[in-house]
């Protein structure tokens, strides 16, 4: 099918063929992983989810199947529709499980290393016409498109948390990703009920660019004395209409993963206004990284939660 028109060599415009996806892979079962399964599978298109540890295959697919009866009672979809996309869903540890996919999408820890070694790992068992993605919220696209043997059908597609209520989906183009990706891309994002923006290739894109000096500027406040916990919050819900408070977020979000998109600003754009406040560092270092680990700015074994300074 013809989604664009590009210019010809002589002038003319040639239309631009986006490949098909009919089937769907998945690197992570985690929090984005299961997200992204979840719709995708609600989409009608088959999905293969990998992780490296059994368990979190388990616990993912009884977290689909935990957001997909809310959404039933939401009357978002019907019983029959959520027993169909499940079924949709196949599990597994192995790389070669993903050998028929037409696009996988890397949904791991928001830390390069570990990305760049699943895409090594990866690419032998794909299909030569497999499109391959990162849902990477801030790392360069060229540079994770470099390890791979696929650069031109390389893009970064960056879903929102959580996956199966947040509408946007960033899609960012690589130097070398070539049109016939973007496009698809872009139509599989449209499929799934998501609009799209596109960001250029440079740090944390569009939305973490913006956000994420926000909370950390909210660590900022806290660290001098500005304001407490609980009042930062406060402020920013009720000053300015926001339906989190920025250090609630930044639990939500994991202070391990601020900290991550801070560092590659920081360091990709060596300006001093994105240098990761200090009691962010101390935070992430004592293992409190919000409510995944039960503690951060809050503390989530209380009722309600309790602020933890």
């Amino acid at each position: 099918m013809s989604l664009r028109i590009a210019a010809g060599a002589e002038g003319l415009e040639a239309p631009v063929e986006a490949p098909a996806i009919e089937s769907i892979g998945i690197v992570g079962a985690g929090q984005m992983g299961n997200g992204i399964a979840h719709v995708c599978a609600l989409a009608g298109l088959p999905v293969t989810m990998i992780d490296i540890r059994p368990e979190a295959l388990e616990t993912a697919m009884a977290t689909i199947a935990r957001n997909m009866d809310r959404q039933i009672g939401r009357k978002l979809i019907t019983e029959e529709e959520r027993d169909a996309a499940l079924a949709r869903i196949a599990t597994g540890t192995d790389y070669a499980l993903l050998g028929g996919a037409d696009f996988v999408v890397e949904a791991a820890t928001e830390r390069e290393s570990v990305k760049v070694e699943i895409f090594k790992a990866l690419c032998p068992h794909l299909k030569p016409s497999a499109m391959l993605a990162s849902n990477t919220s801030s790392i360069s696209i060229t540079r994770l498109a470099a390890v791979t043997d696929r650069p031109a059908k390389f893009i970064g597609m960056h879903f929102m948390n959580p996956v199966p209520v947040m509408k946007l989906v960033e899609i960012i183009r690589g130097i070398a990703t070539d049109e016939p990706t973007f496009r698809a891309v872009e139509r599989l994002a449209h499929r799934l009920g998501k609009q799209t923006a596109t960001a250029e290739d440079f740090p944390a894109f569009i939305v973490n660019r913006i956000l994420v000096p926000m909370i950390n500027e909210a660590v900022y406040a806290l660290y001098e004395g500005v304001g407490d916990i609980r009042s930062i919050d406060t402020a920013m819900k009720l000053g300015a209409n926001h339906p989190m408070g920025p250090l609630e977020l930044a639990d939500f979000i994991g202070l391990d993963t601020c900290l991550s998109i801070m560092q590659v600003l920081y360091d990709g754009l060596s300006d001093s206004k994105y240098r990761p406040c200090p009691l962010l560092v101390k935070y992430v270092e004592a293992g409190w990284y919000g409510r995944k680990t039960g503690k951060g700015f809050y503390d989530y074994g209380q009722d309600p939660p309790a602020p933890t300074r």
